[in-house]
Order: C-alpha cells, then sequence, then structure tokens
C-alpha cells in the first residue's frame, strides 16, 4: 500500500528516534497498557500473584484458585512539540535533502529529551544498591554481581532480559575489568538489542543521560513502563498564511508520552555518595 508524503515523513522520525535512544522499547522499557495515551492516562496491567500449583488428590480433585492481574495508572505527562521554521520556501517546494536533515534532527532532538525524562523517572523509582563507594575496575564486576544476586533475591527472572544501564565512565571501568574480557558475551541476538554486551546475565548499555552521581540501575522491563504517541504526526506545514511568515514551511510535530516503574524492588541503582 502506497504511503503519503506525511507518513513517510513520521517513519523518518520515528526511525531516528528509535536508532538514537539508548532505553529502547521492548528491551528496557515494557509497552503493554490499555486506553488512549492522547486522552491523558492509560491503565498498565499488574501480575499481583502467580498462579498456584498443589499436589492433585485422584479421589477429591483439586479446589478452585484465583490469582489476580490488577490495574494501574499511568499519567501520560509528558507533552513536547517541534516547530521547525523552514525559510524561504513554500511546502510544494522545499528541497527533499533539507526536508530529510530537519526531519533526522527533530528524531534526534525528540528522543534526546525522552531518553533524560526516562531516566529521571528511573533515578527517582530505583532501590538504591547499599554500596556507595566508588566504584573502580577492580570492583565494577563485583558489583554487577552483587547486584544481579540481589535483583534475584527480590524475584526478578533472570530469563536474559535483565539490562544493566551503566553511565560513560562506568562502562570505561567495565571495558578495563580483568573480568570484561571472559565474562562477556555478544551475540547477534545481543547486538540486536542495541547493547554493548551481556555481563552477569545483564544486557549492558552505555548511557551518558545518567546524572553524575550514578554509576549503574539494574532492571528489568516486566516492571519499567513507557507509553507512547504522536499526538500530531510530524509534517511540512506551509506557513504561508500565518500572518508572520512569508514563504516559509514548517516542520510540525507533537509528542506524548508517560513513563513509569511499578516495582521499585526490581530496579536497583548504584550511586556514589
Amino acid at each position: 500500500m502506497a504511503h503519503t508524503l506525511q507518513e513517510r515523513y513520521s517513519a523518518l522520525v520515528d526511525a531516528k528516534l528509535r536508532f538514537t535512544m539508548v532505553k529502547k522499547d521492548g528491551v528496557i522499557w515494557n509497552t503493554s497498557h490499555e486506553g488512549d495515551p492522547k486522552a491523558g492516562v492509560v491503565k498498565i496491567p499488574v501480575r499481583d500473584t502467580e498462579v498456584a500449583v498443589k499436589a492433585y488428590d485422584k479421589a477429591n480433585g483439586i479446589a478452585g484458585t484465583t490469582s489476580a492481574t490488577s490495574y494501574i495508572d499511568m499519567a501520560i505527562d509528558k507533552d513536547y512539540a517541534v516547530n521547525e521554521i523552514v525559510d524561504g520556501y513554500d511546502a510544494a517546494a522545499v528541497p527533499d535533502g533539507l526536508v530529510a536533515e530537519r526531519l533526522d534532527s527533530a528524531g534526534y532532538s525528540f528522543a534526546l529529551q525522552s531518553e533524560k525524562d526516562g531516566t529521571a523517572c528511573l533515578e527517582a523509582a530505583a532501590t538504591s544498591f547499599s554500596d556507595t563507594t566508588a566504584l573502580t575496575k577492580d570492583t565494577v564486576y563485583g558489583a554487577i554481581v552483587d547486584m544481579r544476586t540481589e535483583l534475584s533475591k527480590k524475584g526478578v527472572p533472570n530469563d536474559g532480559r535483565r539490562w544493566l544501564l551503566a553511565s560513560p565512565d562506568a562502562y570505561a571501568l567495565i571495558l578495563k575489568s580483568p573480568e570484561f574480557t571472559s565474562a562477556s558475551e555478544l551475540g547477534d541476538a545481543v547486538k540486536q538489542t542495541g547493547a554493548m554486551g551481556k555481563i552477569g546475565g545483564f544486557l549492558v548499555f552505555e548511557d551518558p543521560t545518567l546524572s553524575a552521581t550514578t554509576e549503574l540501575i539494574a532492571g528489568h522491563p516486566n516492571w519499567c513502563h513507557h507509553v507512547n504517541e504522536w499526538k500530531v504526526a510530524v509534517h511540512l506545514q506551509d506557513l504561508s498564511g500565518s500572518g508572520k511568515y512569508i514563504g516559509a514551511s514548517g516542520v510540525q510535530g507533537r509528542n506524548v508520552y508517560g513513563y513509569k516503574v511499578s516495582k521499585a524492588a526490581a530496579l536497583l541503582i548504584k550511586k556514589t555518595a
């Protein structure tokens, strides 16, 4: 099916946004929800209890049990827009190369803003890891193993989807760690997530948006939620009738989204004192 020019514009911005972001949907974030994000709030399913398994009685059968999946509200409280003026052209005459460059820039800018907001959510919600001593190349691997153990004790599944965000400085220490070469895995499946490697069961990502005192954040997508929607798709708007801009166009779009952590114990943050 043929796509309109505006649909292609939106696809270009979405592709740049997904490529640029470190904390990707389906890897760091769980996007399951019910409701329309444009309404300002959605429902997130949260599994409270597991289905009970009991010994079967051949004579009397087994009593029925119930478990529950509840829903919590998630506010879609981030609302950002771009209105990049392209001077000197009307909408029909803007060169394709110029439009592509502006769309690429819009995707990057949206991604950077969303990345920062996602980091703020994780840092505010995470459970503090007890050791606040600054990491070194000799201690970083041990800290990762300790965080792995702590998440296991909290019942976080070790199913290959645990992730670790590292600041640039912490990631440099990982690369210098004596254990890195022998401990790291980097197969095709790991590369497809955008991870820099896999260590201690974690997909490892370098995240430059972590705050100055945050070294590592470890978690699992089951309890980290992101919902994103274009309220107004990115498009090229002719501004000739604006009364202000003459012979100009605007690359315009409006994106709404929200972040939420539904289980703080399933998210660990390693900070320096």
